[in-house]
């Protein structure tokens, strides 16, 4: 949610602002806005309601020439979309403020804030929680300014004195990027629960809320870590923390190129990372298959063997598309390795205070690594002094550097907001977690050694299973106009139901519910009528014949049937109104085929309808809001 950029250098910033801004998109936005600072200490900002289209509109008709520069795409939170609450935001007196401010994340206590600041004489021309903060850090500037002898030995010591002051005072989680008045050729960065990264280039250095931006423009990049402030310049970066004062920061290189968060010859980013999944696949397998154990292998769990050999009890936690990767996991680790796993929604489970016993390691998942109630639910397990791990995608994100251990997707950016390929690769690591631990326990060499065969054989079986599209999007045109859809699984593939509904709903804003198949005629079969396309996942299995009575149900009752069904089955074609026929694969991986599929009808559907695949409303891609 919202997104963040910063540049300061030799070049007009707003070129690379605006560039930036266009690749945080993803993240969802309502409004969005840019802020210069010259040479001669003037601000300058332009601001629109909308897509960036309309902000880079905005800035041809009013270029912004400054070379010291901030951007920002506003997910509205408080307030509602409007060019006033547009950030940036500026701090200290209406016709000269001192500062200029854009924020990612909430402040939770900015009303009883705002009242003090509105005794003392501040004007507010937002609802926003921001505008707060903006002339929070001006008032504390203002005071240490008038202690300026105290700061002369020290570069940035009276900045830091002021932002440190102020930002002492918030509660709740923050991003910002600052431009001071008097301070030209300067960003001053801070962080708190909510992501802000720093790329060094020569002679100029770039901000951003991740490393998608910086894809192109620089090959090194810093991580911020939570209670650290940041002072850019064109030729140096300093870094300093709330306890420990100035620190020394690591420089990591950006493993990711432009051509990553580039289209190419797609039409839209989902598409593309459906296609991209066989990579994403390989990528996630890559140097964890071991042959001659017949298990997998993971460099950064940072368990010892007999402490994971003492695990007897695992804890899945998540929100959305990884929550439905996390019970394809459940199903996998109590099949392969027979531990007892429970799936909790993280924005429960941070709440809740269940009995847990000795011997529980919890796994946090989530794509972006900056997911809030997941970080709030593994910062609540942590305290409680259970083992924590983190499957992520994104390197040097905050549940990545606060997890004890964990494995890192290795899938490259998703920018399409309803997840695709990262949701695949959770399940192919949670597929090699399974094999790690079962082989730990009672799965036998030769079973292992098959489960890898089969493994490494997926990546083709999904390029096999892509080649369904041009079916698919035909399909689509006959059920573009439903309202209403049912998506019907049984064990591994119940989960497979309900993450083909969410692709369904979060893009093409199409009804859809995912359950259990059995489960329909305990209440949901109500729903079935002849406008009312009901999804049957149909992999031969044990429990194939009877999914197959609970399609029959559905048919009896004049609803139409679309089935997802292995190559060769003969039986579905029979009954199904159109079936879609994948490879067939074994029962414990058909969750990686038969999704294919689902994401696929889900996108053609939605273009089909008009919708805005990559960035759907209301919707954003790293939630980092409760």
């Amino acid at each position: 949610m919202c997104g963040i950029v910063g540049y300061v250098g030799h070049r007009t910033s707003a070129d690379y602002l605006l560039e930036g801004l266009r690749r945080l998109e993803y993240r969802g936005y309502d409004s969005a806005g840019i802020a210069t600072l010259s040479a001669d200490g003037q601000f300058d900002v332009v601001k629109a309601v909308g897509r960036i289209d309309a902000l880079a509109e905005r800035l041809t008709e009013r270029p912004l020439l400054g070379t010291t520069g901030i951007g920002h795409t506003r997910w509205a939170t408080h307030g509602v979309p409007s060019e006033a609450n547009a950030h940036p935001h500026f701090g200290g007196p209406a016709d000269n403020p001192v500062l200029a401010l854009a924020h990612n994340g909430v402040i939770e206590n900015y009303l009883a804030l705002k009242e003090k600041l509105l005794d003392e004489g501040y004007a507010f021309t937002s609802s926003t929680d921001t505008e707060v903060v903006a002339h929070l850090i001006a008032r504390s500037l203002a005071k240490f300014e008038s202690r300026g002898a105290e700061f002369l030995d020290e570069p940035h010591a009276l900045l830091r004195a002021a932002v440190e002051d102020a930002l002492a005072k918030l509660r709740g989680t923050y991003g910002l990027v600052i431009l001071f008045r008097d301070y030209p050729g300067l960003i001053v960065a801070a962080r708190q629960g909510s992501p802000l990264v720093v790329g060094v280039g020569h002679g100029e250095h770039f901000v951003a809320s991740d490393a998608s931006p910086l894809a192109g423009r620089t090959e090194k990049i810093v991580y911020l870590a939570d209670h650290q402030i940041a002072f850019i310049t064109a030729d140096a970066l300093e870094v300093s923390h709330r306890e420990h004062g100035r620190i020394d920061h690591l420089v990591h290189d950006l493993t990711i190129d432009q051509t990553d968060v580039e289209l190419g010859s797609f039409p839209h980013y989902m598409l593309k990372e459906i296609f991209e999944q066989p990579e994403a696949l390989e990528n996630a397998m890559r140097g964890r298959l071991n042959d001659e154990d017949g298990s997998a292998k993971f460099g950064g769990l940072n368990l010892t063997p007999q402490q994971l050999r003492g695990v007897n009890r695992i804890l899945l936690t998540a929100c959305g598309t990884s929550w439905h990767a996390a019970l394809v996991g459940e199903y996998l680790l109590e099949e392969l390795a027979r531990i007892p796993v429970e799936v909790e929604y993280a924005s429960e489970l941070r709440y809740r205070n269940p009995p847990m016993e000795h011997g529980t390691l919890l796994f946090a998942l989530t794509q972006s690594g900056e997911t809030a109630d997941t970080l709030a639910a593994l910062r609540e397990m942590k305290r409680k002094g259970y083992p924590t791990l983190a499957i992520c995608n994104v390197v040097g994100s905050t549940i990545a550097q606060e997890a004890d251990g964990g494995v890192y997707l290795h899938a490259g950016p998703e920018i399409g907001v309803a997840s695709t390929k990262a949701y695949t690769s959770q399940v192919a690591v949670l597929t090699m977690l399974a094999l790690f631990f079962g082989r730990l326990r009672h799965l036998g060499f030769e079973a292992g050694k098959r489960i890898i065969g089969e493994l490494r054989k997926l990546p083709d079986v999904m390029r096999q299973t892509l080649e369904v599209n041009a079916a698919v999007r035909q399909l689509a045109g006959k059920y573009c106009h439903a309202t209403n859809f049912l998506y019907l699984g049984r064990q591994f593939n119940f989960p497979t139901a309900l993450e083909g509904a969410l692709k369904l709903k979060e893009i093409s804003y199409i009804h859809a519910e995912g359950y259990p198949a059995a489960e329909m005629k305990h209440g949901p079969i109500a729903l079935v009528d002849e406008n009312t396309p009901s999804v049957f996942i149909m992999p031969q299995g044990f429990v194939y014949d009877k999914v197959m009575s609970n399609l029959e149900e559905i048919k009896a009752r004049g609803g139409p049937v679309i089935a997802i069904a292995p190559e060769g089955d003969k039986q579905i074609s029979r009954l199904a109104d159109d079936v879609i026929y994948v490879p067939p694969v074994e029962e414990l991986f058909s969750p990686l085929i038969n999704i294919i599929p689902l994401q696929l009808l889900a996108y053609h559907i939605a273009i089909l309808r008009g919708c805005d695949v990559d960035k759907p409303r209301n919707l954003a891609k790293s939630v980092t809001v409760e």
